[in-house]
This record gives structure tokens, sequence and C-alpha cells, in this order.
């Protein structure tokens, strides 16, 4: 059960569609020091799971007891490109592509499933695995380069030469020894032994240029408190003022690094491509359209999708937000009855975006009657700094 079985494993994930595949030995992970360098700076922001489980991920061999080897999967999710029209169209919210169709969990886990059971049954029952995409405590990045997948780049995205970086990882950790194995979907050579993906990002600093609120600290080393992605989805509380104009129209993760990665660019090629109507629908609907989601119509909409990961409250904060940033005068009746949301963060980003549309006197008209009712300290004062935007007292 060595280097025959890990070929049968990896021909079994391309036969699920997998596009790379690769296993490599469990242990350290490589970069188990910049992470912990990464924690200690504060740059994980309110992910307080990361602190949590910070031993297991710097070893895999604490996550699962007996853990000699792990496979790594990569699946293609890149659909297509927005038109650059639609993508500036200021009155649309834009999604980040991997939330464009159905929650990409429950795409992964039922054929990472299967791989499981074909580990059982390939090993006579002797093998054990343990699946993960995206959820367990595993640097899925570190143990995709280590595997000789590919790359982490300059944005701290996992990269694949010829691929690019529209990529889901997952992995199975096995309780069995593997040698380090790889076969890339572009040259299916099973005769071929491990080695490292060629690719680097050389002196390419796009994807840090292109960044509106600075996340990156340096090339590598990303703060999670001041990304777009971070923001629209895992912060839960208000976004800091000084942001919320830096944020665009983007109201659920952000896809700008990898829009301008050269990888991406070249050689990046949609799986199933989307008809361009229904991405558009899915990757750059209507602001005033979302602004009016009753949670009832939430909940359907998103249903099976990563968006619901933001709940209501965090979605329409950011689709006020950006609404701010269009500053319409359109958005104004909208917002003000937004300023009516059942959720005070949703009313006090409503004040803020209404303190920044261009009609000015209707905004603190609808602002003064707000603060007249309002018993949410927090979204008093939101309400109130508004209303100096606008000119009021």
């Amino acid at each position: 059960m060595n280097q025959a079985f890990a070929a049968r494993l990896i021909e079994k994930a391309r036969e699920l569609g997998f596009d790379i595949a690769g296993v490599v030995p469990a242990g350290l992970a490589p970069h188990a020091g910049e992470f912990s360098d990464w924690l200690a700076n504060g740059h994980a922001g309110e992910l307080a799971y990361m602190s949590r489980t910070a031993e297991k991920r710097r070893d895999a061999r604490l996550v699962f007891p007996g853990v000699r080897s792990i496979l790594v999967l990569g699946w293609s999710y890149h659909l297509r490109e927005l038109p650059e029209e639609v993508r500036r169209d200021p009155a649309r919210g834009r999604i980040a592509s991997y939330a464009w169709g159905y929650d990409y969990h429950e795409i992964l886990r039922p054929l990472l499933a299967e791989l499981t059971d074909f580990v059982r049954r390939e090993s006579g029952g002797v093998a054990a695995a343990r699946a993960y995409v995206d959820t367990g405590p595993v640097l899925e990045r570190d143990w995709a380069a280590a595997a000789g997948l590919g790359f982490i780049g300059t944005n701290t995205c996992f990269i694949r030469p010829r691929l690019g970086s529209w990529l889901f990882l997952a992995e199975l950790l096995l309780d069995v020894d593997l040698e380090p194995f790889v076969v890339e979907a572009e040259t299916p050579d099973f005769s071929s032994r491990h080695r490292e993906a060629a690719g680097t990002c050389g002196r390419c600093t796009r994807c840090l240029e292109i960044c509106p609120t600075r996340a990156f600290v340096s090339p590598y080393v990303l703060d999670a408190r001041r990304c777009i992605s971070y923001l629209t989805i895992e912060l839960k509380g208000p976004i800091p003022i000084e942001l919320r104009p830096l944020l665009g129209n983007w109201v659920f993760g952000c896809d700008l690094c990898q829009d301008v990665c050269p990888w991406n660019q070249r050689f990046a090629k949609p799986r199933h491509p989307l008809a361009l109507d229904a991405a558009i629908a899915s990757g750059a609907p209507r602001l005033l359209d979302l602004i009016r989601l009753t949670p009832e119509m939430f909940r359907q909409r998103f249903r099976s999708s990563p968006i619901l990961r933001a709940k209501r409250r965090g979605f329409l904060r950011n689709v006020c937000v950006a609404l701010g940033n269009w500053g319409s005068s359109e958005a104004v009746p909208a917002l003000a009855d937004a300023l009516r949301d059942p959720e005070p963060l949703v009313r006090g980003h409503a004040a803020w975006a209404l303190g920044h549309t261009e009609e000015r006197q209707r905004a603190r008209r609808y602002l003064e009657h707000a603060l007249s009712r309002e018993t949410d300290d927090r979204t008093r004062t939101e309400i109130v700094a508004a209303l100096q935007e606008t000119g009021g007292p």
C-alpha cells in the first residue's frame, strides 16, 4: 500500500472531478513559524478560531491521531468573467465568484465521502481517513504547496501554474504511509514521482497595488482586518468607518487580487461557463433589490449559497455601504426604509449611507426622524455622524 495505492487514490480523485491531487507526508506544516507570527501580530482580527486551533494547524499529527499522509485536492470554481461595464456599475453589488452558485462545501463533501469509502475498500478496511474542505484546523495552502501542486502567491492565494488560483482546496488525512506523489490534470502521467510545481510570482505586485484597503502588510502577508473579504463576511460588527468608502460595491467577498493575477489572466479557463445573464444575476445583482430583502426573502434567495454565512444583517450592512458609495438619490427611499430595519447593524450602516448620498437635504430629514425614535446607542452615534455629513447638527 504505497505508490500504487497513492496512484489509485489520485486516479479516483480525478474521476470524481478534482483538477489536481497530490500526496505528502503529514507532520509540521512547512510555514508553521510564519503562521505563529501572523497570529502574534494580530492579523487574524476576530478569527478567534485560528488561535484556538493554532497548535493543530501547525502540526497535522494533532488533528487526526495516527495520520501519516495527506491527500491534497484542488477543484476549479472559475465560471466566467463579468463585462467591465457591469463590474464598474456602482448600482450593482459585486459578489466574489466562488459564491455565485451552490455552497462549495455541499458540492465537495459528498465527493470526499466517496474518496473516504474508496480508501476503506482499497485497503481492505485497514486504512482510515478524515476529510476536510475549508472547515478543519489544517493549513491547506501550505500542504498544497508541499504536495507539489503549486505555490502560495504574493497575495497569499494558492496558485496552480497553468490553472490559476480559482481553486477550492480539500484534503484527506490518512493513517497510512504513502510516498509523495502528484498527478496533474493536464499531464496525467502516473509513472511520475513527486516534484515541485514550477512557478512563482517573480517581481509581479499587481495584487498588492490593486487592493483598495491596502490589506497586504508586505508580500505574502495579509492583514485580515483590512481585507474586503474579511470585512464583508467574517466581521460581525460594524465595518470601520474609515474603510467603508474603500469597499466600493463589494457586498460579499472580493476578487480583485485574483482578477489581476497574470496566472489567472493567462491560464484560467471556466469549468462550466455560466451564461452571461446568469453570471450577472449571481455576481452583480442590483443593490436596490438586495436592500429590500426581508429575512424570509434572504433565506429563500440564498438558501444554498455561501452568502448565508454573512447572515442577513451582515449582508445588508454591506449593501448599505455599497449604496453609500454609489451615492445616488435613487437609493435614498430604500435607505430611509432601512432606518427602520429590525437589526441595529443595518440601521447604523443605512444612516452612514444616507450621509453620503448626493441628496443631502432629503437624507437629513429621514435621519432626523430616525434619531428621534432610535434607542440603540451605537446606531444613534451613526445617525448623529451622518447628520453632520449632511450639514445638520
